[in-house]
């Protein structure tokens, strides 16, 4: 464990998977809130973004979303991230190119179907736009000294000369759901709109939803975001291990070629297959581990005194998970080993990994997000070929990057699996889609 005082904060950072374990999930219900953060939680995120709520005004967004993303509900979208996947691999035969933005079609096509009811209808300029309300927001956590000091929010206006940059942040923000979610609004209201996350539950009377039209749009927009940002960030990684670790590649080529057929008898994967494509799995959370996508978590703030092994914090220490760190706390950190995760929990991509967030905190959405990953690296692994394009850094993944994050030249692995892949999209009813998808 590391304290750093900063600003009137103490905050506590959690270096090994044992000291996260014991601080974040076994202590979890005192380690549940959040600090307050003027800048990024109020202005940038007109108070209304989940992720940095304390816990009486996050609990109820919790509820409504946990509904969605747990359970069998999962089952229901599997279908969907099936459809969207076949999509995904006939654009990487027609523009192998433009790779990385496969990736970010695929993974908002699936969630914004899931949260607005429609397959994804956005131009590339659109989906920039959305990337760059994540990078923005994330971005906004801690950069102000006035969230390390809150005390400051309570200066008159007048003297808050940082006020006016924030706000028109946090308004642009607002203006780019509005432009999102009001036509499903208004879908739903004139009765026209398809079963959807906004439909049948925050805008439905029986689900007793308490939050407000706004709330129940940063509830659906954040979702989209998340859901989104983190599977394209994991799948790109998986590019570069691939650059990286070419071993590896081969190895879960093999495992996927045993269950699934070779060349004429190949099939593609499908999410059926998780419990047999273990290794698969395992380089889904080694992926997570290798190159953390968020390096610092948001502090889990002690809502009472903590003890732990003889150290006393006091109610108000944050802590928060040192994602660089703890990802290092294995053998051999900087190799890229799927099987340190042939534990016999390969299939449950929280256990031992804190990539998702811990305790009571933990990301909803980490199911939905695994099952994409599984379903997508398999089908990559089995058919497609990565070599590097040019000079790269395997430590600068530019993850935030909405244009090419490395140069990489990507082929098919043989003409039979670009006509698997084809005859699968065309059965599909995506290979029109796949073609007038545009760079």
């Amino acid at each position: 464990m590391t304290t750093l005082h900063l600003g009137s904060k103490t905050l506590v950072f959690l270096n090994s998977n044992r000291v996260v374990s014991e601080i974040i999930a076994k202590r979890g219900s005192r380690t549940n809130e959040r600090s307050p953060m003027p800048i990024s939680n109020t202005l940038v995120g007109y108070g209304r973004k989940s992720l940095l709520l304390p816990q009486d005004q996050w609990a109820e967004p919790r509820r409504v979303m946990h509904s969605l993303l747990s359970g069998t509900a999962l089952r229901q979208y599997g279908t969907w991230q099936e459809l969207e996947s076949t999509q995904m691999m006939a654009e990487y035969v027609i523009r192998p190119g433009a790779w990385y933005r496969h990736h970010y079609r695929y993974a908002n096509s699936v969630i914004h179907r899931i949260a607005l009811g429609e397959r994804l209808v956005k131009s590339p300029e659109e989906l920039v736009e959305m990337q760059n309300a994540v990078t923005f927001f994330v971005g906004s956590i801690g950069r102000s000294v006035i969230d390390w000091f809150p005390e400051l929010d309570k200066l008159p206006r007048f003297l808050q000369f940082w006020r006016p940059h924030w706000e028109a942040l946090g308004q642009w923000n607002l203006d780019l759901y509005s432009r999102w979610y009001n036509p499903i609004k208004n879908k739903v209201e004139n009765g026209t709109a398809p079963p959807s996350f906004v439909r049948d539950v925050l805008l439905h009377p029986d689900t007793k939803y308490k939050g407000d039209d706004i709330d129940a749009m940063y509830v659906a927009m954040q979702l989209i975001e998340a859901g989104s940002d983190t599977t394209r960030e994991a799948l790109n990684i998986m590019t570069m291990a691939a650059l990286e670790h070419p071993d590896v590649f081969q190895r879960a080529r093999e495992e996927v070629d045993k269950f699934c057929g070779v060349d004429e008898e190949a099939r593609l994967p499908t999410l059926a297959d998780m419990d047999d494509l273990r290794y698969i799995c395992a380089m889904a959370k080694e992926i997570l581990r290798w190159r953390p996508i968020f390096p610092i978590i948001p502090d889990h703030t002690a809502s009472q005194d903590v003890e732990f092994e003889g150290y006393y914090f006091p109610a108000g220490t944050g802590f928060t998970v040192n994602g660089p760190a703890v990802s290092r706390d294995c053998d051999e950190p900087e190799e890229f080993k799927p099987e340190r995760w042939l534990d016999g929990h390969e299939t449950d991509i929280a256990h031992g990994l804190w990539a998702f967030g811990g305790g009571r905190r933990i990301c909803v959405g980490y199911r939905l997000a695994q099952r994409s990953m599984f379903l997508n690296i398999a089908r990559l692994v089995q058919c497609v070929d990565y070599r590097a394009n040019g000079p790269y850094n395997s430590f600068v993944l530019n993850l935030e990057a909405t244009d090419e994050p490395f140069p990489v030249k990507v082929t098919m692995r043989s003409a039979l699996y670009e006509a698997l892949i084809l005859r699968e999209a065309e059965a599909a009813g995506v290979l029109k889609e796949a073609r007038l998808f545009k760079d």
